[in-house]
């Protein structure tokens, strides 16, 4: 138990990883927002502070508890000439997570009490040097009546190739379905990929790796190799990209040490024909011992090691059992 935590672990790690480069949080929202088209610019992301403060209530409160966020952006959008600023965040879920909608209504409005704390800062500086005054409204939050917000878009990409079973929305985990009773309860949906439903034609739209990375999560079950066939982006992929496909699938594509992309495509269909090949093998070696023959005998007949034999024996033993 304790190695799978660690290994899921690593995973989360490297999906943080991947997600913080710029231009790959650009490709994702521009992705699920955009359809696809160029509206958001890497160069116009800053990165900005994933930890957020659970502020405490009450005469028995504690200290604040920190929350970490996976990835979070300011995204600098030009409107009519005038800069308008809207918060990113990703969650990377390599697993579901049956409370996410919960879980991201806490952090959006974690980010927009934090805005509303700075603005009170930032005035209750400005105070003490006469540049601005609040009139007794606006003192007691620490927000003038013109100030606004930005707006938070936190965005779930699923690292699984099996369908989101979990709640997508807060409504969704309620114990009841009384319309006249929810209508009054403002709900809060999550924003998901999920691999396994978006169309092979609908990839194309990515314009990095995050599209080659979901695209063969979602295929990693498959029996052949066809759908990859002929897939120019598999042609080129970055070795980041490659090594989180082998990390988050098991599969092992490799490519040349010196080299900076990797061929997905011929080095997915080599490890098919290498496991088919493999398997053909262990065919023959159970076949031999079916005709009680020794390791040895067995070794020369495959032309393989005697230690060889002798793993793929305790294998075919374990799984017979």
């Amino acid at each position: 138990m304790e190695r799978r935590k660690t290994f899921m672990g690593k995973i989360d790690v490297a999906t943080k990883q991947y997600m913080s480069h710029k231009n790959v949080i650009a490709d994702a929202f521009n992705f699920y927002v955009y359809d696809g088209a160029q509206m958001i610019k890497p160069e116009r992301l800053q990165k900005i502070d994933t930890v957020e403060f659970m502020m405490p209530y009450g005469n028995d409160a504690k200290a604040a508890v920190q929350k970490m966020r996976d990835n979070l952006m300011i995204w600098e959008s030009v409107t009519d000439g005038n800069a308008v600023y809207v918060v990113l965040g990703t969650e990377n879920q390599d697993k579901i997570h049956y409370a996410m909608a919960v879980k991201n209504m806490l952090y959006d409005a974690l980010q927009y009490a934090k805005q509303v704390e700075e603005a009170k800062k930032s005035y209750r500086d400005k105070n003490k040097t006469a540049d601005i005054k609040l009139n007794s409204e606006e003192f007691l939050s620490g927000f003038r009546k013109e100030d606004k917000l930005m707006p938070v878009v936190t965005l779930v990409i699923y690292f699984g190739d099996k369908s989101w079973d979990g709640a997508k929305s807060v409504h969704d985990m309620f114990c009841v379905d009384d319309e006249q009773i929810l209508k009054y309860v403002p709900d809060y949906k999550i924003n998901l990929i999920e691999p396994i439903k978006v169309s092979d034609s609908e990839y194309e739209k990515f314009k990095t790796d995050l599209g080659s990375v979901l695209q063969f999560i979602k295929h990693q079950s498959d029996d052949d190799g066809r759908w990859i066939k002929g897939k120019r982006r598999f042609q080129n992929v970055e070795k980041e990209a490659v090594e989180l496909i082998n990390m988050i699938t098991g599969a092992n594509i490799a490519g040349k040490e010196k080299d900076e992309v990797v061929d997905v495509c011929r080095a997915w269909e080599n490890s098919m024909k290498n496991a088919k090949d493999e398997g053909q093998i262990e065919g023959k070696i159970e076949a031999y011992i079916d005709c009680n023959m020794t390791i040895p005998e067995i070794a020369k007949k495959v032309s393989k090691p005697e230690e060889y034999v002798r793993e793929v024996v305790k294998k075919l033993s374990v799984v017979s059992q």
